[in-house]
């Protein structure tokens, strides 16, 4: 749809804050970048908010839906039953034109389930994926992927790799992203049957693929992306979070301890604050839902208005960027390894789990990001 300005339609009634948080990250994102912005939701709510804010004649347009997808809603129910939910609603402007992409903080699995069926997969991608970006020691990172599926094939991991691959070129900038295909080591046949096809397959792709990395290795900034399936992926992303929670009240506790601890803490403020920023998920918006026909972000249930302000100028950077053409075009210089089916015959692999190759969308099984 992109003409002078991206379009964002923006799930106001997602998250656990609804529209008193939504709008108020939409608003900050018209007053810092070159975009419009579609608020979708209960009109009478969003205009509240709008009023709230002072900005009732604020560059916004209001699609009005009745229904809203709750966080305990199952993705399949919700598909069928909430027809005008605002997620649901979101996604048909895409499709119809009048967008170019969906921000949403609300149901995961709902929000990937309206995606997929109302926008469709781009050609050549089997499963979407959700990527989350890292702060590492050096520069943000992207893991792929972060719970939308997680039972996968090794063909899929291929996949994620080349999505990841555009999102670190149009979003974070990354020249040649460096790939790494998470494993328990970082030795050529190390990991399960998986993953050890996967590792043949990257190798003889276009990407910049640098081998195995181990857990340890993610946060070193050594690679750009690390690839896995979305069980793995929602554990290392779950696993950071709480460590950054607990290491940061850890820390509070160690300063606040002694006289002479807060006075160094008095000194040390800048630096503190520096790093609760590198270390802050609203940074960095949201985690993109890769391999649609449109663009769509997810956020976290409790996003702030700062995460939603950052989630919608991601989208906005998608499309300028033309990040899905990109996409078609890695997918067409690697179309035998994306097209890859092995049937696996041998005894040796009669232990892993034969996967229909339809997505099941059922989402029950969705983790949320």
């Amino acid at each position: 749809m992109q003409k002078n300005k991206p379009c964002i339609a923006i799930d106001a009634m997602g998250g656990d804050f609804g529209p008193s948080v939504v709008v108020r990250g939409a608003l900050d994102a018209l007053r810092s970048d070159e975009l419009k912005v579609i608020l979708v939701g209960r009109e009478a709510e969003i205009r509240a908010e709008l009023e709230a804010a002072n900005a009732r004649d604020a560059d916004v347009e209001i699609v009005h839906a009745e229904q809203v997808i709750e966080m305990q809603d199952k993705p399949s129910d919700a598909l069928r039953r909430k027809k005008s939910s605002s997620i649901q609603i979101a996604f048909r402007l895409v499709k119809e034109g009048r967008a170019d992409g969906v921000v949403s903080a609300g149901n995961s699995g709902a929000t990937l389930a309206c995606g997929m069926f109302t926008l469709g997969r781009i050609e050549g991608i089997d499963r979407p994926a959700l990527a989350g970006i890292l702060p590492t020691e050096k520069k943000p990172m992207v893991l792929i992927d972060v719970g939308a599926n997680v039972d996968c094939k090794p063909h899929n991991l291929v996949q994620f790799a080349l999505m990841a691959d555009v999102l670190a070129r149009s979003v974070l900038g990354v020249a040649k992203p460096r790939i790494g295909l998470m494993s328990i080591g970082e030795e050529e046949g190390k990991g399960n049957y998986q993953v050890k096809l996967a590792y043949d397959m990257l190798r003889k792709s276009s990407l910049n693929f640098k081998g195995n990395v181990e857990g340890r290795d993610v946060f070193t900034g050594d690679v750009d992306v690390v690839v896995c399936d979305g069980f793995v992926g929602n554990v290392v992303l779950k696993l950071s979070e709480g460590l950054a929670l607990s290491l940061g009240r850890l820390l509070k506790r160690e300063l606040l301890a002694g006289f002479w601890s807060r006075c160094g803490t008095l000194f040390s403020k800048g630096a503190l604050r520096r790093f609760s920023r590198r270390i802050d998920y609203a940074e960095y918006g949201g985690a993109p839902l890769l391999g649609l026909k449109g663009i769509g972000i997810v956020c976290h249930g409790a996003s702030n208005a700062k995460a939603l302000n950052n989630a919608i100028h991601m989208a906005a950077t998608f499309v300028k960027n033309r990040s899905n053409d990109h996409l078609l075009q890695e997918l067409s210089v690697n179309r035998d390894l994306v097209q890859y089916r092995r049937s696996v015959q041998s005894s040796s692999a009669s232990a892993v789990k034969k996967l229909d190759d339809p997505l099941d969308i059922d989402a029950a099984n969705l983790a949320n990001p």
